[in-house]
């Protein structure tokens, strides 16, 4: 049966919604960027919605990387940190969790560190924020490659699982996750997982993310993955997973709260249609789905997303409903992308 949601307005361009809303609450992959540089026309974007209509903009990211560091990149990926309010990222929410449940307030001082199976990014990785940015914020925790050692778990991101060694220093150690990242293939990451599962270990899965689009165009897998992999029957561990970012409406209301400004003249810009547009949807909070995202294929019209900026053509409306209920989620508003 159909779910009960809004009628949906389709737009040619983001210009005719900037005088809808008070503020506006901002995906990045897919919307602002691709992890690389600016998606055509979101810079302009930006600057028209801050600067010359003096609207309160905030992130809001399922990455893994805490605030800071997310507000940090803007500027080598085009945008001015200072157009936006700040930024409510599910790493940074997973992070305070696990200082507050094993760092700091579940681990008296002086206190031996307590230890988790960490899947994260490679070192070294220029497409991903450095791991340890988050590591330190979770307090007197350290990761380590043996499960058998380990308190809990965490998803963080998908290039390899990263454990230290015991001395002063605590040098890096990496154990591979094989070809996920690129081909989500569970054979290295399952070997861990199972290990995980037999102990009952509980997981914190910091960018519930299944794919990203990258700069490339083309499609990695995310932490998002392993979380559920892990939650599965066949390993049994449903109960055992902690969630963090969108689609759960507590980050919506974080965003709201920094906002300070009722949820009716707010409305959330994203990509996905399961993660933004669901979670707006249980929020409260008005969504504007952009087609030229991790979606595009499934959605485009006659036109085609080109690194030159050539415009997305929206498909039809009747194949956009048809999408919609299929999915059973529906946005408020459709744009092609996040441009003018």
């Amino acid at each position: 049966m159909r779910l009960l949601f809004p009628a949906f307005t389709a737009h040619a361009s983001f210009s005719t919604l900037a005088s809808r809303y008070d503020a506006f609450i901002l995906d990045q992959f897919g919307v602002m960027h691709n992890g690389k540089y600016s998606l055509p026309g979101a810079e302009e974007c930006v600057k028209h919605l801050a600067r010359e209509r003096g609207l309160p903009l905030i992130i809001l990211s399922n990455t893994s990387s805490p605030s800071k560091t997310t507000l940090g990149r803007l500027p080598g990926l085009g945008f001015d940190k200072s157009d936006f309010v700040g930024a409510v990222t599910s790493g940074e929410e997973a992070a305070r969790l696990i200082e507050e449940t094993y760092g700091g307030g579940g681990n008296p001082a002086g206190a031996a560190p307590k230890r988790f199976v960490w899947f994260t990014w490679a070192p070294g990785n220029e497409n991903a924020p450095d791991p340890l940015r988050f590591l330190e914020k979770c307090g007197n925790v350290r990761p380590t490659l043996d499960a058998s050692q380990a308190d809990f778990v965490v998803a963080h991101g998908s290039g390899c699982i990263r454990g230290a060694d015991d001395g002063e220093e605590a040098k890096p150690l990496t154990r591979t996750m094989g070809s996920f990242l690129d081909d989500a293939d569970m054979t290295e990451v399952d070997a861990v997982l199972r290990e995980c599962a037999a102990r009952d270990l509980p997981l914190i899965c910091a960018n519930p993310d299944l794919v990203v689009m990258y700069h490339d165009g083309g499609f990695k897998h995310m932490p998002g993955k392993i979380a559920k992999r892990y939650e599965s029957e066949d390993l049994g561990g449903k109960d055992r997973v902690t969630w963090f970012g969108k689609p759960h409406a507590s980050h919506f209301e974080a965003c709201l709260r920094e906002l300070g400004i009722d949820r009716t003249r707010v409305a959330h810009v994203g990509d996905s249609l399961h993660h933004d547009v669901a979670g707006a949807n249980a929020a409260g909070v008005d969504s504007i789905f952009v087609v030229g995202g991790i979606h595009r294929e499934e959605l485009r019209g006659d036109g085609a997303v080109e690194e030159d900026g050539e415009e997305l053509a929206l498909a039809d409306e009747a194949a956009l409903e048809a999408f919609f209920d299929r999915e059973g989620c529906e946005p408020t508003h459709v744009v092609p992308m996040f441009r003018l």
